[in-house]
């Protein structure tokens, strides 16, 4: 029955929809299903020739078993595997190229992209800024800030990069790999901060954190069988809070320029303790030297006297005599000499002896003579006096 020979409608009131208004006389009216059912049927016939007898059922029938046999192939590209499933249960990975399953709802084939290098990004977001149509970064704190092993915080962005090692293990061990794979770098990371200060973390200690958490976190990614391969972690930004970062680099550049002066102070050091130990050196040599020389001559000293004791010994009155003759010799040898006697005569050089009013005698300072005396000056070559 079509609808259009419905008079009364199933609420007997003219013509009506199913919410109770009737049809608008200016809109399509519904279709009538004898009509669809009669042109499907004269399709069928143009495309089947003949009459549709049993014959057309068997050989439509043969097309639709075909057409589903034919639906089995399927094309892994290069950078995929395909994982087989059999009524849902895993049964096998096919390679890139041109395979077959049996088709659904027998097998079904999964194709994960297993040589793609995928990237999560960890206290940071990509977002877009719609007045200058460019993408910018934006920090998550909830993410990024951590605590150091000293105590102190610090706001720390890294990314993550992954791929798939094990498509089977990948598709059905884990329930959702790639809020795993976030959860467990996010709990690595922090774990890794937390052993290491804060010093080491914002200047030379980045390499040994990377490193340490892409093993911490391919240990924990193992032990779920999560067929996921960790390839690198990299640090974008490490910095100090942003309500204490001004503070921080002050505490930086003042760190700096103790180094900068422990430096200079270990410059200076190398090079006046090397010279401080060679004056030393010299000194103790000289020290030595000197008491060597003075203990020789001590000694010599000593065998002078001990010779002389044995002379005076034998003759007393000359052996003193000519100590003391040696004495003044060595005593009075090198100064000017004016000799008085007793009687207020006064000698000169040369023992001789001149009188004058009060003994008083005019001295002739030969010494001063001589000394005062130019030298003679050299005549030439040949000539005569």
């Amino acid at each position: 029955m079509s609808w259009k020979n419905q008079s009364g409608g199933p609420w007997g009131n003219g013509p009506r929809g199913p919410w109770g208004s009737g049809p608008s006389s200016s809109g399509p009216t519904p279709p009538d299903l004898e009509d669809l059912i009669r042109r499907s049927q004269d399709r069928l016939r143009t495309m089947i020739p003949g009459s549709f007898g049993a014959k057309g059922i068997i050989l439509l029938v043969a097309l639709v078993v075909a057409g589903w046999f034919l639906s089995g192939f399927y094309r892994v590209q290069p950078d995929e595997q395909g994982a087989v499933l059999r009524f849902g249960k895993f049964v096998g990975v096919t390679q890139p190229g041109l395979n077959y399953h049996w088709p659904y709802p027998i097998e079904t084939v999964l194709t994960p992209r297993v040589t793609f290098v995928n990237r999560i990004d960890i206290g940071m977001r990509t977002g877009e800024d719609t007045r200058r149509g460019t993408s910018v970064m934006r920090d998550v704190p909830e993410e990024s800030l951590m605590l150091t092993g000293d105590e102190n915080i610090v706001d720390v962005d890294f990314a993550v990069f992954w791929r798939i090692s094990n498509a089977e293990q990948y598709l059905f061990n884990v329930q959702n790999p790639e809020g795993t794979i976030k959860a467990v770098a996010e709990s690595a990371m922090r774990e890794v901060i937390g052993r290491t200060n804060i010093q080491p973390i914002l200047t030379g200690a980045r390499q040994n954190i990377e490193t340490g958490v892409q093993e911490l976190m391919q240990s924990v990614l193992n032990s779920y069988k999560a067929g996921v391969e960790i390839t690198q972690v990299q640090m974008q930004k490490v910095d100090p809070p942003s309500q204490v970062i001004d503070a921080f680099r002050d505490v930086q550049a003042a760190r700096a320029d103790a180094e900068r002066s422990q430096n200079e102070a270990q410059t200076y050091a190398n090079r006046v303790l090397p010279e401080a130990r060679g004056e030393a050196s010299r000194i103790e040599n000289a020290a030595q030297g000197y008491r060597e020389r003075t203990v020789v001559e001590a000694r010599g000293q000593a065998a002078r006297f001990l010779k002389i004791y044995d002379e005076y010994q034998k003759a007393k009155v000359v052996t003193r005599e000519r100590m003391y003759l040696e004495t003044m010799e060595r005593v009075l040898g090198g100064v000017d000499k004016v000799i008085v006697d007793s009687a207020g005569t006064r000698q000169g050089p040369g023992g001789v002896s001149a009188g004058g009013p009060g003994g008083v005698v005019p001295v002739l300072p030969l010494n001063d003579l001589l000394r005062r005396q130019p030298a003679p000056v050299a005549q030439p070559q040949g000539a005569t006096r």
